[in-house]
């Protein structure tokens, strides 16, 4: 791409996003709304290989899942929301002589790996809920910086391939080494642009669950979520799932790179998260596990029920403790029902959940929110930190009962 295509694509859009920004600033609670498909200007556009999605930016890519993605507890690759730090992506034929590198000072046998390497070590799979760690920033008040995500910066997918600990093992893990750094194969337009590469504790590394996958769903990995290969590990958030997986590298010092010490951080206290001994200090701490969520994905604001009865359904989700009831209420919290827990595909999947509910006509409000299988549950109001993370609050459901 030359200079002026992508300043073409860059005044795109910028013009597509222009209205949003201007409710913004007006005050208006606009990408909820987007998200949800009620009248509110939204833009939607579709990559190669995937529907229409919620179109927040171009360079680099971000693509939200609107609520029709999550009708089914799995979310179709062609609808699985797309997110790139960087703005160079690359391309099928940039990928046709891929190889992984795991190398690092405290990995015993520096080694590569080609994709069949990958296929003929032991297969897991896993099914797991990946999100943005900004998923709902959008929603934040006050107003943050960011990609201005609704509630689609997420999917829930069966993800195979070999174990990250398998993959590790070829290459022999030092007793010195403390992190596992990641590095795909996306880059900045701009030189100076930090190299986006994460680090994950060995211990995570090491944990069974965590995978570097190859298939999504069935079927080789689209190239808009990661081909030929990306890591996954359940329960964590995405900033650590990466795409087109180019060098793993086990290490005996933190990754001590823009987006470890400074990028997706939150102040230490304010979430519960699993432990980054290396990473951690007294003012903030890496951004961890998901934290229990939930979403009505069977009716969108605005939207008109039966007074004389309907069924309310969706999803709730955390790091893989597991939900333990979903509770509604139709009188602002006042009382609680609980409704009627469903399928899940495993502890770090989506768990479906529906209720009947009945109003007299009229504007309804219905509160939603999921109690943990640890105790936790949604609280009324998002934690507020500077980067919009970790919004959970619970979800307040506009409808019309007629």
């Amino acid at each position: 791409m030359n200079r002026r295509e992508w300043l073409a694509g860059s005044a795109a859009a910028l013009a597509a996003v222009t209205p949003l920004r201007r409710a913004l600033a007006e005050g208006a609670a606009v990408h909820p709304a987007l998200a949800l498909g009620t009248k509110e200007e939204a833009v939607f556009d579709a990559l190669p290989g995937k529907q229409k999605l919620i179109k927040l930016s171009y360079r680099p890519p971000n693509y939200e899942s609107p609520l029709s993605a999550f009708r089914t507890p799995i979310t179709a690759n062609d609808q699985f929301f797309v997110r790139y730090h960087l703005s160079q992506i690359p391309t099928m034929a940039d990928l046709a002589d891929w190889k992984l590198t795991v190398d690092g000072d405290a990995a015993g046998k520096p080694l590569s790996l080609t994709l069949d390497d990958l296929k003929k070590l032991p297969q897991s799979e896993v099914t797991a809920v990946c999100q943005c760690s900004g998923n709902r920033r959008g929603m934040a008040s006050p107003h943050v910086a960011g990609v201005q995500w609704g509630p689609g910066a997420m999917g829930c997918a069966s993800w195979t391939g070999p174990k990250l600990a398998d993959v590790l093992a070829l290459a022999g893990v030092k007793a010195n080494a403390i992190e596992v750094a990641f590095r795909g194969a996306d880059n900045a337009l701009i030189e100076a642009t930090p190299a986006f590469a994460k680090s994950i504790p060995v211990s995570r590394a090491l944990d069974p669950n965590t995978i570097v996958a190859t298939g999504m769903n069935g079927v080789p990995l689209p190239i808009w979520n990661g081909y030929p290969a990306r890591i996954v590990v359940p329960g964590w958030t995405a900033t650590y799932w990466m795409k087109h997986i180019a060098r793993i590298s086990v290490s005996s010092q933190k990754l001590d790179n823009f987006w470890m010490k400074t990028a997706y951080r939150v102040p230490t206290g304010l979430f519960p998260g699993s432990d980054f001994p290396s990473q951690d200090n007294a003012t903030n701490r890496p951004i961890t596990d998901i934290v229990l969520n939930s979403l009505a994905t069977s009716h969108a604001d605005g939207d008109t029920v039966r007074g004389a009865g309907f069924t309310l359904s969706g999803f709730a989700w955390d790091n893989g403790t597991g939900i333990a009831r979903m509770e509604f209420s139709i009188n602002d919290g006042a009382t609680w029902g609980v409704a009627m827990m469903g399928i899940s595909d495993g502890p770090f999947a989506f768990q479906t959940w529906s209720t009947q509910l009945a109003a007299s006509p009229g504007p309804l409000t219905v509160l939603i929110r999921a109690v943990s299988k640890s105790g936790a549950v949604q609280p009324d109001k998002a934690s507020s930190n500077p980067a919009g993370y970790h919004h959970n609050a619970v979800q307040r459901l506009s409808l019309v009962a007629v």
